[in-house]
């Protein structure tokens, strides 16, 4: 795998390389254009794999936030055309990774030590690479060891990368301006924690030991001796990354009992922790040897604030759809639907958000549910693709839905994904949970 020994790290540097990737995401345009001439029969995919292969290219070189807002669309398999799917998803854990030197730099001026000199041994090149940062295997004391390590200029290029990604996002997939405006402060926030090793240490201990006594779960030990504001190590969990048992298929006894494993710590991190893991992609988990799942990140976690769990969760209530006085204000209270809106934006909304809140409620509303229903996720994605065509979404001056939701639908939206990936059907077992 190629590797970086250098990377762009100032404001200009960086904005150079943006510029750099929109004059090829030009280029790509014009060679279409040209073969649409030839042959005007001919589609898009041509032009979204160029695309597709430049901008991955790009932003792997400059990691960091740019590269993470990739990965996060690849999860969304209705905004990306396929081509972008499968080429942001590698982010999640097979980007190209920075060279050795990069990685004693890092630990020279955060630890004071170069790798050699705190481990017994360290693998120069690294085991995994994601967008943020990439991981490497040591050993001390005859114990093994992931060793994570923070990409140079990733924690201070946070705001200016997602200001100069908006332009690609707004073009090439068709976002809103006033929701991404309204929710990228969210993504920045959440992205300047993630940057903060100290406090993913933190949260990981924290989160893992409340976690502790759900079945089939396992976390690794944390060191705080061996981490720092930029590194972070942790046991290192045997077994086989999440990502690669999907692509090959599972039996079906370990797919439920990682699927239920998976559900019981969402659930018990939503309703009793109110603070959840919410980064769900198959990159950071591992199926061990023994049949567990192993959560091995917990980069991103959004802590779901007080006033806004009592509204959101009101979603999954059975009866509010049916009651139009309790449902509008719950609506309101989440910007759904807005007090100024006309009479045909406030039916058109409001029809529309009750059918988005019925389907993605559904697993809610039975004591069982089966994530292997093709024709639930076959209707989910068409309304995806309805969503990110409507150009009454995509034309509103206001953004719908309130920003503490954002990371709250993503990790549902992840979960499902995986779940049905899986083929596993879940059992609402709250019991479990709650010991």
């Amino acid at each position: 795998m190629k590797e970086y020994s250098s990377i762009p790290v100032t404001k200009v540097q960086r904005a150079g390389k943006f510029i750099a990737t929109g004059a090829k995401i030009g280029t790509n345009y014009l060679k279409h254009f040209g073969r649409k001439l030839v042959n005007p029969e001919i589609g898009k995919e041509p032009l979204h794999e160029d695309n597709a292969r430049d901008i991955y290219n790009s932003l792997s070189e400059l990691k960091g936030s740019a590269l993470k807002v990739a990965q996060m669309l690849s999860m969304d398999k209705n905004l990306l055309p396929a081509a972008y799917q499968q080429r942001f998803a590698m982010a999640q854990y097979s980007a190209p990774p920075l060279s050795y030197p990069l990685v004693v730099k890092t630990f020279r001026s955060t630890l004071g030590k170069a790798p050699d000199e705190l481990f017994d041994s360290f693998t120069r090149r690294a085991v995994n690479a994601a967008s943020m940062g990439q991981v490497h295997q040591a050993v001390l004391n005859n114990r093994k060891l992931a060793v994570k390590i923070q990409y140079p200029g990733v924690a201070e290029s946070v705001k200016s990368d997602l200001a100069m990604v908006k332009p690609i996002a707004l073009s090439m997939f068709n976002l809103n301006p006033a929701e991404y405006d309204e929710f990228i402060q969210e993504v920045e926030h959440r992205l300047m924690e993630e940057t903060d090793y100290k406090l993913e240490l933190q949260r990981s201990m924290d989160l893992s030991k409340a976690c502790a006594h759900i079945p089939n779960l396992i976390f690794p030990t944390y060191y705080p001796e061996l981490s720092s504001s930029r590194v972070l190590t942790m046991d290192w969990i045997e077994g086989e990354p999440l990502g690669e048992v999907l692509k090959k298929g599972t039996d079906r006894n370990t797919a439920q009992r990682i699927g239920q494993a998976m559900w019981d710590f969402y659930h018990y991190q939503m309703h009793v922790l109110k603070a959840v893991h919410a980064d769900p992609h198959p990159g950071n988990f591992i199926l061990t040897r023994e049949g567990k799942l192993g959560v091995i990140d917990f980069g991103c976690v959004k802590v779901i604030p007080e006033e806004f769990y009592d509204v959101y969760f009101q979603l999954l209530d059975n009866d509010l759809l049916s009651d139009d006085k309790r449902r509008d204000a719950v609506f309101r209270k989440l910007r759904f639907i807005y007090p100024d809106d006309s009479a045909y934006e406030k039916k058109f909304f409001t029809d529309l958000f009750c059918e988005l809140v019925e389907m993605l409620a559904r697993p809610f509303r039975t004591d069982r549910f089966n994530f292997a229903d093709n024709a639930y996720f076959e209707s989910l994605f068409a309304l995806g693709e309805r969503l990110a065509n409507m150009k009454e979404l995509r034309q509103s001056k206001k953004a719908r839905g309130v920003r503490d939701a954002l990371y709250i639908n993503r990790t549902y939206f992840g979960l499902y994904n995986m779940l049905h990936d899986l083929g596993a059907e879940i059992v609402h077992n709250v019991k479990s949970v709650h010991n």
